[in-house]
């Protein structure tokens, strides 16, 4: 079956590459670095005698998820270096900003495509020590070769949904022989271990989500800070993370709600996808709503009252638009998309709204709603209802976002857990 699969993609190959080409006229980062994805790096990395460490992240989730691991790993070996990979120039950018504390001990790339050749070029080149692959890259080609050159295979705050469980099912022997390559499975939760065990990994550990180990950054307060003074005493309901379908029913809710909702309610709506800002903003003033997108505002001065809508379209402010709302719905989970993760805003002791489709990360949603710290909404009209209840509320929303902070408090450590698997891993 990797035969065919490897085949599959040497014929693919002219297509994945049009399809980047094409990307790239709206996201011009698509159209770099083409060499690193098949496998071509330059110069040899110096060999500094110390152990490489490389971390797999594709996207901005994923790269941020890695915060807390990467800045542990670094500390733990003074001496060594990261290599840290993804897929998306939004998930290469996202690294630079996190990871430019670290200077040269941190390299970026991207990662190959899943060919043995272009895997092997990979390895040879950067001679990693481990490969941490983070929640849900699962490789055939990639896992192979590093057990071919005997570099362990650490999937990193692993999480496997009924969904995804079966669709890798129906891979059948591609995906089993994939897993059992695997040398060790550091899930979040009981049950993605369970899941991960039917698929033939060997080795599965429960560690919980390393996202609860993230620590705000003060630039980021910083930041929120500054959009608040701007902003003033206006509420701010924030929809964070949204997807394609959802803002079209949020925005024509909120504009029905306004009534309901407090005098003045900013909604600061953030899209996950940046290639979708423009996008945004037209269905934004379809609604006759009038907006301000964040790269044009000058928080030196005070937000024009007549602003309905703040269009987040800056990359790694997540954290200060958080800091900067009074109710934070996080999306992707109006539509049956699986939900985004709700920590960050739980981090901040911010009121969250959930949607009805959270099935990427249920049992931490379940979790953050049995806590108290969460409310599930049906639909966008509901959104705005339960948002109107806490925005008049200030009690109600001071109790939620306190259950939240609790909730998220209590969770930490899985960064200490997953470093001292890694650490045996290293030292076999």
């Amino acid at each position: 079956m990797r035969w065919l699969y490897s085949l599959l993609w040497w014929l693919a190959l002219p297509l994945v590459l049009a399809r980047l080409w094409l990307r790239g006229r709206r996201e011009p980062g698509y159209r770099r670095h083409w060499g690193e994805r098949l496998g071509v790096y330059g110069a040899a990395v110096p060999d500094a005698g110390a152990p490489v460490l490389w971390v797999h992240a594709v996207s901005v989730g994923e790269t941020r998820a890695a915060e807390p691991l990467v800045d542990a790993l670094l500390a733990a070996y003074p001496h060594g270096r990261v290599v840290l990979t993804h897929m998306t120039p939004t998930g290469r950018e996202t690294g630079r900003t996190l990871f430019a504390k670290h200077g040269t001990r941190l390299l970026q790339a991207y990662l190959p495509y899943d060919t043995g050749l272009m895997v092997a070029s990979f390895i040879r080149h950067f001679t990693p020590s481990i490969c941490i692959l983070m929640e849900t890259e699962v490789w055939p080609n990639l896992i192979a070769v590093c057990g071919q050159r005997g570099v362990p295979v650490l999937l990193a705050n692993a999480r496997l949904s009924e969904r995804s469980l079966a669709k890798a099912q129906r891979l059948g022997t591609l995906i089993r022989e994939a897993a059992q390559g695997i040398t060790l499975v550091a899930a979040q939760t009981a049950a993605d271990a369970a899941r991960a065990r039917t698929l033939g990994v060997p080795r599965v550990e429960v560690t919980g989500s390393i996202k609860f180990d993230v620590v705000v950054p003060p630039a980021a307060l910083a930041v929120g800070a500054s959009l608040r003074a701007a902003i003033g005493a206006r509420p701010v309901l924030l929809c964070a993370s949204t997807r394609d379908g959802e803002e079209a029913p949020i925005l024509e809710a909120f504009r029905r709600a306004r009534a309901a909702l407090p005098a003045k309610t900013l909604l600061l709506i953030v899209p996950r996808h940046p290639q979708r800002f423009d996008d945004v903003e037209k269905l934004i003033g379809w609604q006759g709503l009038n907006v301000q997108r964040r790269s044009t505002l000058d928080t030196a001065a005070p937000l024009a009252s007549h602003i309905d809508v703040v269009l987040g379209d800056s990359m790694g402010e997540m954290f200060a638009y958080y800091d900067v709302c009074d109710v934070a719905f996080v999306g992707g989970s109006l539509l049956p998309l699986g939900g985004q993760n709700l920590i960050e805003p739980a981090a901040l002791g911010k009121p969250v709204l959930i949607g009805p489709h959270t099935f990427n990360f249920e049992l931490v949603t379940e979790d953050a709603v049995a806590a108290g710290g969460a409310l599930r909404v049906a639909d966008a009209p509901a959104l705005m209802a339960e948002a109107a209840r806490l925005l008049h509320d200030q009690q109600a929303r001071n109790a939620i976002g306190a259950h939240a902070l609790a909730f998220a408090n209590q969770h930490r450590g899985a960064t200490a857990r997953t470093l001292a698997l890694l650490s045996s891993l290293l030292k076999r």
